[in-house]
C-alpha cells in the first residue's frame, strides 16, 4: 500500500514508517520538524510542510494515490496547552480538519488516529476501558476528543473509516537501535529517570510518595513504542481487509501499571551493569497526578489480534537506555 504518515519524523511516527517500510509498504512522510527530526526519517520519503498548507496538502494527494493515511502530528504538552489553547485547537483541531477534507475530496476512506488517554480525564475506575466517560481536563485531552467525535460524524457522512488509538505512556526504543524518544522538553518519565542516569540532568524527582499504592508513588501503564506501532499497523489491517465501516477506538496499554518506584528499581538495576548511578529526590505532589492509570485493552486485543511482545518492563528500560547512550 501507499501510505501517507502525518508527523512521521517525530518519536512514535518515525518508529510507524520504519514498521511499515519493513513489511513492504510505500510510505510519504509529512512533518513541519517543529518537534520531529529530519534524521529520524530513515525509510520513505520526507516531504515538510503543514497541515496549514492547504495548496501543499492538495498537491500531495493529487499526485500520490493514497491507499490509507496515519496521524501523529500533534502538540501534546498538557500544561502548554492550558497556557496556550489557541495553539492546541488550531493545530490538533483546525489542522486536522484540513486533512480529513483533503482524504474525502480524494476519496481516501482509511485513517488511523493518534489519540491519548488524556480524553477520558480523571479516572473513575481502573483499568480504564472503552466504555469509561470521556471527560478531559486540559485543552490537549479535549482537542483530541473533538476529532474522536468528528471521525465519528465524518464517517456517517461521508464514508471516511477511521480508528482511533487511545495511547496510554509510550516508552523504549527501536529494539535495534536506530531510533528512540528525543522530546525538547522532555515530559516521559523513563527517559527523564535516564537522563539523570547518563548525567545530562543532575536527578530525577518522585512527585508524591503517599498515594494509595503498594510503594506510595503513581501507577501508571506503559507500552513499548514497537508495540504500539504495531497495534497501528493491525488497525489499518482491520479496516482494509475487513473494509471495516465506521469510526472505531480502542485503548492500548500494557494492562498491567508499574509504579515511579519500580520504574526507577530497574533502571538503577539496568544502568549498574555499565557502571552508572542515579540521584533521586522526593517532591510534592502535583495538582491532578491521579494514584493508577492504567489500561484495558481486551477489546483490541479481541477484535485487532493485537498482543503486546514487549510487555516486561526491564526490556522496555534496557532498550531506552541503548538509546539514551547513544
Amino acid at each position: 500500500m501507499r501510505l501517507l504518515v502525518v508527523g512521521g519524523a517525530g518519536y512514535i511516527g518515525s518508529h510507524m514508517v520504519k514498521m511499515l517500510a519493513n513489511v513492504g509498504h510505500e510510505v510519504i512522510v509529512l512533518d513541519n520538524l517543529t518537534t520531529g527530526f529530519r534524521e529520524s526519517v530513515k525509510y520513505g520519503r520526507l516531504i515538510v510542510g503543514d497541515l496549514a498548507d492547504m495548496h501543499l496538502l492538495e498537491n500531495l494527494f493529487a499526485e500520490h494515490q493514497f491507499d490509507g493515511v496515519m496521524h501523529f502530528a500533534a502538540n501534546s504538552l498538557v500544561g502548554e496547552s492550558i497556557t496556550n489553547p489557541a495553539k492546541y485547537y488550531r493545530n490538533n483541531v483546525a489542522n486536522t480538519l484540513n486533512l480529513l477534507d483533503v482524504m474525502v475530496r480524494n476519496d481516501v476512506k482509511h485513517f488511523i488516529f493518534s489519540s491519548t488517554a488524556a480524553t477520558f480525564g480523571e479516572p473513575e475506575y481502573t483499568p480504564i476501558d472503552e466504555a469509561h466517560p470521556q471527560k478531559p481536563i486540559n485543552p490537549y485531552g479535549a482537542s483530541k476528543l473533538m476529532i474522536e467525535r468528528i471521525l465519528q460524524d465524518y464517517a456517517q457522512a461521508y464514508g471516511l473509516n477511521s480508528v482511533c488509538l487511545r495511547y496510554f505512556n509510550a516508552c523504549g526504543a527501536d529494539p535495534e537501535g536506530e531510533l528512540g524518544e528525543n522530546h525538547d522538553p522532555e515530559t516521559h518519565l523513563i527517559p527523564l529517570i535516564l537522563q539523570a542516569a547518563s548525567g545530562r540532568r543532575k536527578s530525577i524527582t518522585v512527585f508524591g510518595r503517599d498515594y494509595a499504592t503498594d510503594d506510595g508513588t503513581c501507577i501508571r501503564d506503559y507500552i513499548h513504542i514497537n508495540d504500539l506501532c504495531s497495534a497501528h499497523s493491525l488497525a489499518l489491517d482491520f479496516l482494509m481487509a475487513k473494509n471495516e465501516k465506521g469510526a472505531l477506538a480502542f485503548n492500548l496499554g500494557n494492562g498491567q501499571g508499574f509504579s515511579v518506584q519500580q520504574v526507577i528499581d530497574v533502571v538503577e538495576k539496568v544502568i549498574a551493569e555499565d557502571g552508572f548511578s542515579l540521584t533521586v529526590e522526593s517532591g510534592e505532589r502535583r495538582m491532578g497526578d491521579p494514584a493508577v492509570l492504567v489500561a484495558d485493552a481486551a477489546k483490541a486485543k479481541r477484535m485487532l489480534g493485537w498482543k503486546p511482545v514487549f510487555d516486561d518492563l526491564e526490556t522496555i528500560v534496557r532498550h531506552a537506555w541503548r538509546w539514551e547512550k547513544a
